[in-house]
């Protein structure tokens, strides 16, 4: 077998069971993709995403060494919308445009601090 994990392939659906889809690699190799790998949310029937004889392009999740079963996605080569294409912002929690360092901070400290000590008397 010459598969690694992050391959994407071209298989064949030979099977549909409650939990997964069975997909033919080639003439000797089959994979699984869970039901969770076969799309984005819930997923109540895999009849209603693919039908036995389908060709599917599929992502290579993991490759048990021992077994050699082979788990695969269809999730995770689908673009789901904007939501798919997210990027991480920055947030910041001061305003960029004033330059004020610590000075806020400095100034509440002392009202910070016999606040704390209150608790305590």
């Amino acid at each position: 077998m010459s598969y690694r994990i992050g391959d994407v392939l071209v298989g064949q659906v030979t099977g549909i069971q409650p939990y997964g889809v069975f997909i033919l690699l080639d003439d000797q190799t089959q994979g699984l993709i869970h039901i969770s790998e076969c799309s984005a949310g819930y997923v109540e029937d895999l009849h209603s995403i693919v039908r036995v004889g389908d060709v599917v392009k599929v992502l290579v999740l993991d490759i048990d060494e021992y077994s050699q079963k082979i788990s695969l996605s269809l999730r995770a080569l689908m673009n789901n919308g904007p939501e798919s294409d997210f990027r991480r912002k920055k947030f910041f929690w001061t305003n960029q445009r004033t330059n004020t360092g610590f000075k806020p901070i400095a100034d509440a400290k002392e009202q910070w601090i016999s606040e704390a000590l209150s608790f305590f008397n």
